[in-house]
């Protein structure tokens, strides 16, 4: 017998069961341990698997799509195509960016397959990097989420305390017309409410996505037959809702007015990258992680579209809705359709949708935080990245991201700065999806391994189109929406951006790149090997 077979016959024997377990067995065959195949790749990656895997593949899915709200986000948005183009900015305007948003989505769906770790964008950009520069595109990656994240939780939570007073406007025929301060209270209940919400363990996380799924879905079908069927003689003729071209945002140019309305999609399909951070929360995440962000991108976007078309047939005047004296638009043409009581109805149903979509986004930026605190990179990092023992989540994180949300609400007393404080969302986001999709074109051509999912030979033009596509978006996002601004309708999105690109450059340059080294080991060199 060879030295070979003898050792391999004396080796540690390890193999995956039917169960999706892995098993290490000794020579004689008895049993040495057992690992969640999850967890053996999350060691491979470098960490230790610390939270329960109770989300299967149909709640993710569930999870990103919520996250996204199409029915809620479009009530947000509706004033954006309204003014940069009416009728076609509604229609076109929706469906141009969600194709080359898929893109997006798609690439990001590869490299969530080849890493499924909640670090997810940071991590990604950190091994596709040149080795010389992975801690700094890591560090860059990893802010620029965090500032989306957080952003995003403001600008939905603030959108549903607007829906809120929109009701109240609407249910007291005018009489009560609730002002900044009144809203602002609002949102901080909201936030303390998903605070508590999101403190829960997982499973209870995982089953409410099925139900925010089910009211979303069922919100957004009724809102689209409600829109067609009770128009009536209101409603446009097919011509109108298609090709009627209006621009309210005094740019001279329609082509140009005509792009702003793309901050409608924009806004809308953002925090699908949620599925990669909840991934060590899920069972078989290096398939469910790809199926959920491509699923609910087009779910969302698909969804989005129907309901943006039916508001077109049902918007019987473009300058009518935009004279509305309510927050939102959107409420005014389902008043206008719908009468009050029905407008009640529907708008409470989205109410209910824009609250969960803050729950599960306030869920998506706690992970961020957890992982970006567990590879030691923010002030305080021992305290955001503790599991509470009870629930096995990150709930010290959630609080801090609800505090942070609550600060950046006080941007709301100017409608100029919060929409300000949307656009800055997007970018932040959106510039973090890029990030490592840019590197896997450029350095990480030849390192990425891949996983169940991947794009095989159309990484590369998928990618370029990605990378193109977001430059040209966030050059967008940074301009005012009306021509010749003043400091009341001028965009601040470029203060709020630079003034994070500005921070994270400093503590770059000052301290962090002494000790941040990006992604950590969390796990003992020989447990990864073991579980190869």
């Amino acid at each position: 017998m060879s030295d070979s077979e003898k050792s391999s016959k004396h080796a540690d024997v390890t193999i995956v069961n039917d169960s999706g377990l892995v098993e290490r067995r000794s020579p004689n065959g008895s049993l040495l341990s057992v690992r969640h195949a999850d967890d053996a790749l999350l060691a491979q990656l470098g960490y230790r698997s610390e939270f329960r895997r109770e989300f299967s593949t149909i709640e993710t899915i569930a999870f990103a799509f919520s996250i996204m709200g199409v029915i809620a986000s479009v009530s947000s948005v509706y004033s954006f195509p309204l003014v940069s183009g009416g009728h076609v900015g509604m229609v076109f305007g929706w469906l141009i960016p969600c194709l080359f948003v898929m893109s997006v989505a798609a690439c990001m769906a590869e490299l969530a397959s080849s890493m499924p770790t909640s670090a997810g964008l940071y991590y990604f950009s950190a091994k596709l990097a040149p080795p010389e520069y992975s801690a700094l595109a890591s560090w860059i990656t990893g802010w620029a989420n965090i500032t989306g994240q957080v952003t995003l939780v403001c600008s939905i939570d603030f959108t549903c305390a607007q829906m809120i007073t929109s009701a109240i406007n609407v249910g007291s025929d005018g009489n009560v017309v609730l002002g900044n301060g009144p809203t602002y209270g609002i949102l901080l209940a909201l936030l303390f409410s998903h605070g508590l919400l999101c403190s829960s363990a997982t499973g209870v996380l995982a089953r409410l996505n099925l139900f925010y799924v089910v009211v979303t879905i069922g919100t957004t079908i009724a809102a689209i037959i409600s829109l067609l069927v009770a128009s009536g003689d209101q409603r446009v003729s097919t011509k109108t809702a298609f090709t009627d071209f209006e621009n309210n945002t005094g740019w001279s140019s329609d082509g140009w007015a005509f792009l702003l309305a793309f901050a409608a999609p924009m806004w809308t399909l953002t925090g699908y990258d949620s599925a990669a951070h909840i991934s060590e929360e899920t069972a078989g995440a290096a398939r469910a992680a790809p199926i959920a962000i491509l699923v609910s991108v087009f779910a969302t976007s698909s969804l989005g579209w129907l309901l943006f078309i039916a508001a077109s047939f049902a918007t019987a005047s473009v300058d009518d809705i935009l004279g509305t004296d309510l927050p939102l638009p959107m409420g005014q043409l389902f008043l206008s359709v719908l009468g009050k009581h029905g407008m009640l109805a529907i708008w409470s149903f989205i109410i209910v949708v824009q609250y969960v979509t803050g729950a599960a986004q306030v869920v998506d930026a706690s992970r961020v935080v957890f992982a970006f605190a567990r590879d030691n990179a923010l002030p305080g990092s021992r305290w955001w990245k503790q599991m509470n023992r009870y629930t096995q989540t990150p709930v010290n994180a959630v609080w801090l991201v609800v505090v942070m949300a609550g600060i950046c609400g006080l941007l709301g007393f100017s409608a100029t700065a919060l929409n300000s404080l949307a656009g800055s969302a997007v970018i932040g986001l959106y510039v973090s999806y890029v990030t490592p999709i840019f590197l896997r074109i450029t350095s990480g051509r030849t390192k990425l391994v891949p996983g169940p999912f991947s794009l095989g030979r159309w990484y590369m033009p998928l990618g370029i189109i990605a990378v193109a596509w977001v430059c040209f978006i966030t050059i967008l996002l940074l301009f005012p929406p009306v021509s010749n601004p003043t400091a009341d309708t001028m965009n601040y999105a470029v203060v709020i951006v630079m003034a994070v690109v500005i921070f994270a450059s400093i503590s770059w340059v000052v301290s962090a790149r002494k000790w941040f080294v990006g992604p950590v080991h969390t796990v003992d060199e020989a447990l990864s090997e073991k579980s190869q």
